[in-house]
């Protein structure tokens, strides 16, 4: 039996967009640290975001996640140091299963932007007047595309063109299909043991476990 894992190239994401504006939005603002007590990542889309969505007694407040016309968004336009804080994993999960494939912004944490590429989900950069623009455009365009070109590192809406940044790394395992790691350890499952078995200080049993 073969252990090779297709693991899909992600070259272009492409969706309407959903502008969230704010410097500095950690971790703790995308998954408050409550609903991270779980066993898998199911179902963590609906909190994404909760304490800046709901109030106390669970209101709803002023929030683009909440507003109608960006329920079906899957792109997302942030502002700059977006996903700062602690390094939760938690956070990209829980916007991916919101629904979100992609997010434009004036910069990010590395160790979200890490996290984000684990998923397969691109974070391309852009100044911040280009960045205030586009949310703006989000704002009057909820309804309208918006293609991230990963490969050629652009981003298209409303008939134009923008350069985006796209760092080397990221844009390398995207674009060959190499960003999830975990797929390919397991498709490399042969491999990973006989070098295992090579090292003297890995324990025989471990090895084949």
């Amino acid at each position: 039996m073969s252990d090779e894992v297709d693991i899909p190239e992600v070259t272009h994401e492409s969706g309407s967009g959903v502008p969230i504006e704010g410097n500095d939005i950690d971790t703790d603002q995308i998954i408050p640290a409550r609903f991270m007590k779980v066993v898998t990542f199911d179902g963590l889309g609906e909190f994404a975001f909760f304490d800046l969505r709901f109030d106390d007694d669970d209101n709803q407040k002023e929030h683009p996640f909440n507003e109608e016309r960006y329920q079906d968004s899957s792109v997302m336009v942030v502002n700059s140091n977006f996903g700062c804080g602690s390094s939760r994993e938690h956070a990209p999960q829980a916007l991916m299963r919101w629904g979100i494939d992609a997010i434009i912004g004036e910069s990010f944490a590395e160790i979200f932007a890490g996290n984000c590429l684990a998923l397969g989900i691109p974070t391309v950069t852009a100044d911040s007047e280009t960045i205030q623009e586009l949310q703006a455009w989000v704002d009057e365009n909820p309804n309208e595309e918006i293609d991230v070109d990963i490969e050629a590192e652009t981003v298209t809406y409303g008939g134009e063109t923008i350069d985006v940044t796209v760092d080397d790394a990221q844009r390398k395992a995207l674009v060959d299909g190499i960003w999830d790691t975990t797929a390919l350890m397991k498709s490399n499952a042969g491999e990973v043991q006989k070098k295992a078995e090579e090292l003297p200080y890995v324990d025989d049993s471990t090895a084949s476990s």
